[in-house]
């Protein structure tokens, strides 16, 4: 039995304007043909047939780096981001407390950077407004966080912890100790519907698989645990940020947690708008202030020496210079030891990494080590009056998220959203690697589309060559599109907002995208499939 799908524009590096697909059914369904419809019918006449009415489709996309539960806590709860000034975060609060009025309150997203006051709200704010509640509210960026006394004096010891501030928002460890305890506070249902309404956005926005990058700072065990045990059409790819030191040790760590790897949220440093990412130089708006280091060149070489061993994904989340130096120079001395193919084979992977030299992509390309980056991060903070210029001067913050530097060093490219720090909507993602804010820092939109869909799938352990591609043999996992406009519409806009085709060669037959200008609407997703079922439409 088989099922063939007619009428929409395939995105395809065989057939470009292939207007029918034939796919296997059951959960592990691939596409067995693409072609024109009629040939389709002659070729397949007992197929059961899917008019996809013109859509557009492509391969589904996969976030390469995302934070479930806490995503979901932001879409059914207190979502902060759209807060203009400290005022406006409170009246937000103020509001939430008063139609829920039991219980802690969890926030996300407030961002000073943008305020015209740029003051962050402070202890006695959140007091005066709800005296004896439970408040956590986190920073956009998750680095750090506004807390009321109430949470603050059920933690153990947090005064004596670094980062501790008795009215500024709380930083490294103590913000950990604080989100540990805002998390305990959460009941099992809440955590499940967080969990279901963040799989939910993913699939209706296209998305087939997400990267949770999960860890003990992070969500904690159980989170993980309930998460990986959730049946949901959205696959759940898992990393475990905690360090190892033995080959045996990262083995057993990662059969306990059963996750793909010792990678993604392992914290050397912090974040630039928290002023915990580690730098070289000191931060222009913070004189003297040189950020957090949370692993030193010892613990991140051990680490991914005794993951190599083992051939386990290792992997840090890692975005100032400082950070940057010290695991390009652990990774230096562990391909010393193994060679860089026992380092290649095991796909270790850089979150963020958004302070690199050219120096140490060449390096990092040489070595097979992907970066899982988020061109959203420029879209919201770069340019010369973004938060990267408020923290590090207008001439180091054009230096960041040098996307284009590091596909040109032949590292491998995973795109991510990093939510709830921005938003899930792969197309963003897309556009916005396309129009990075300084200039031959961009990517094409043939190369953005490739990190987001074939790249993510890599970043994740299947290097099958066709994951993420819509080709006989390929899995049946894709998206159908409605794209503003019509079909027409599908072209590619290149970086001086001319319209160019992926290939000025038409025999290439390689095939346009939806315009990505920012004055353009982005495609709806109609319908997703993962591997032959309907996850979404």
């Amino acid at each position: 039995m088989t099922t063939l799908l007619l009428g929409g524009r395939v995105y395809s590096a065989a057939m470009p304007d292939a207007t029918a697909i034939a796919i296997s059914d059951g959960p592990d369904g691939v596409v067995s043909w693409l072609g024109t419809d009629d040939v389709g019918r002659r070729q397949f006449p007992g197929a059961r047939v899917v008019d996809l009415g013109g859509g557009f489709v492509t391969p589904a996309f996969v976030d390469g780096h995302v934070h479930v539960t806490a995503t979901g806590l932001a879409l059914i709860g207190l979502d902060l981001r759209r807060a203009s000034s400290r005022d406006d975060v409170l009246r937000l609060v103020g509001d939430y407390a008063r139609r829920h009025p039991d219980g802690p309150i969890w926030g996300h997203g407030w961002d000073e950077s943008g305020w015209q006051d740029r003051t962050a709200p402070t202890t006695a704010d959140l007091d005066g407004l709800l005296g004896d509640r439970p408040a956590y509210l986190a920073r956009v960026d998750v680095h750090s966080a506004a807390v009321s006394t109430a949470l603050r004096s059920t933690v153990p010891g947090l005064t004596a912890a670094a980062g501790y501030h008795d009215q500024l928002p709380l930083t490294a460890d103590a913000h950990h100790l604080v989100r540990a305890a805002a998390r305990a506070s959460l009941t099992p249902d809440q955590r499940r519907q967080a969990r279901v309404a963040a799989l939910d956005l993913a699939a209706r926005s296209g998305i087939a698989a997400v990267h949770e990058c999960a860890g003990p700072d992070i969500g904690g065990i159980d989170d993980w645990r309930e998460l990986r045990a959730m049946q949901h059409g959205v696959e759940v790819v898992g990393y475990w940020g905690e360090a190892v030191t033995t080959a045996a040790q990262a083995r057993e760590l990662v059969d306990d947690v059963g996750v793909n790897g010792l990678a993604g949220d392992l914290f050397v440093d912090g974040a630039l708008g928290s002023h915990t990412a580690a730098l070289l130089e000191a931060y222009a708006d913070a004189p003297g202030c040189f950020g957090n280091a949370y692993l030193d060149g010892a613990a991140v070489e051990a680490h991914l020496d005794a993951c190599t061993e083992a051939r386990v994904t290792a992997g840090f989340h890692v975005i100032g210079d400082a950070a940057v130096t010290a695991v390009v120079d652990a990774l230096a001395r562990v391909v010393d030891r193994h060679g860089a193919p026992a380092v290649a084979r095991c796909g270790h992977r850089l979150e963020h990494l958004e302070m690199v030299s050219e120096e140490q992509a060449a390096l990092l390309g040489s070595w097979g080590v992907i970066a899982s980056l988020q061109p959203n991060f420029d879209a919201l903070w770069g340019g010369p009056d973004g938060m990267y210029a408020q923290r590090l001067g207008p001439e180091r913050a054009s230096r960041l998220n040098p996307l284009a530097l590091l596909a040109s060093q032949g590292v491998p490219l995973a795109f991510g959203s990093d939510t709830p720090v921005t938003g899930m909507n792969p197309w963003e993602t897309v556009r916005a690697a396309t129009a990075h804010h300084t200039q031959g820092s961009a990517l094409s939109a043939r190369a953005a589309f490739a990190a987001a869909t074939r790249g993510a799938w890599r970043a994740g352990g299947i290097r099958d060559g066709a994951a993420g591609t819509l080709a006989p043999g390929a899995p049946a996992t894709y998206a159908v599109w409605d794209v503003p406009g019509g079909l027409g519409a599908l072209e590619v806009a290149a970086p001086a907002d001319t319209v160019a085709r992926w290939s000025t060669d038409p025999r290439s037959r390689i095939p346009a995208l939806p315009r990505l200008t920012p004055d353009a609407p982005l495609p709806v997703c109609r319908r997703t499939v993962h591997r032959g079922v309907t996850i979404y439409g």
